[in-house]
């Protein structure tokens, strides 16, 4: 299989040139990404809806990887939490190695073709959850293995990489796979395959929670209140919706915890009064 992510770079003699050359160099490489990414949402459409009918019955959602791919999975799964309220095992991201690999590479943890799904069993899955690996290579072992694994369970399967015709490709149930070309380090796949990785993971993820229910107009009003910039927006949230001062607002949210709920109390209330 040849791998479009370790191809030569268009660029040559990177160290010659200028600090501008460089930045103007790698930005243009950056906006081929979105175009690679929206020539594959009619695959990402078709894989969100299936892994919605699945949460829809409680089903969680997986995401795996190894080095940069695993921690991509492992940002996106945490700020789903706090940005739209859900539990922290709705979706849960995991990388080869464990936490340690968060911050420091695990030597040839990415190898181990068991650990996935052992690390997928700690959380005992049902056939309602989905598992997306995410690997730029589409070879990561720690990746197919914990995917072949899924498939045998009945659970949802897809695979994010830049290489086309890849071993994930074509193990996955769903295949996203946005051709972004040579990285400009050559092999370097942090830059451009990682970007059009969290590209791909924002779409899932926030498609997913508005469809669940978890976004009402444009707004977040399930979010929780951890710092005094989120209790501020809240507050414009519930002033804006209700009608009312700022001040008031932020009472009714601090009473009742988020957006959804302090909206809800209030409109109770006044509609108790006008019985």
């Amino acid at each position: 299989m040849e791998k479009i992510t370790e191809a030569s770079s268009v660029f040559n003699n990177l160290e010659q040139m200028s600090t501008r050359a460089l930045l103007e160099g790698i930005n243009s490489q950056d906006q081929l990404v979105p175009r690679a990414v929206a020539q594959i949402i009619p695959e990402i459409e078709v894989f969100v809806e299936a892994c919605f009918e699945r949460m829809q019955h409680g089903g969680r959602l997986f995401y795996l990887g190894a080095g940069t791919s695993g921690r991509l999975g492992i940002v996106d799964a945490s700020e789903c939490p706090p940005t739209f309220g859900v539990d922290h095992g709705r979706v849960v991201g995991l990388i080869a190695g464990g936490d340690t690999a968060i911050r420091k590479a695990v030597e040839f943890a990415e190898d181990d073709t068991e650990q996935g799904w052992k690390d997928i069993l700690e959380h005992e899955p049902t056939p309602h959850d989905t598992v997306v690996g995410i690997a730029a290579s589409g070879t990561t072992p720690y990746v197919l293995g914990a995917l072949e694994k899924a498939n045998q369970q009945g659970l949802l399967t897809a695979g994010i990489s830049c290489n086309p015709n890849s071993p994930l490709s074509h193990l996955a149930q769903h295949t996203l796979c946005p051709i972004v070309g040579p990285e400009f380090v050559t092999g370097s796949t942090r830059m451009k395959s990682g970007t059009a990785q969290k590209l791909v993971l924002n779409m899932i993820s926030t498609s997913l929670m508005i469809k669940l229910g978890h976004v009402k107009g444009n707004k977040m009003v399930d979010m929780q209140l951890s710092n005094e910039k989120l209790v501020e927006r809240g507050a414009k949230m519930v002033a804006s919706e209700l009608q009312i001062d700022q001040q008031t607002a932020q009472e009714w949210l601090l009473a009742h915890g988020s957006v959804r709920r302090a909206v809800a109390a209030y409109l109770k209330q006044k509609n108790n009064e006008q019985l």
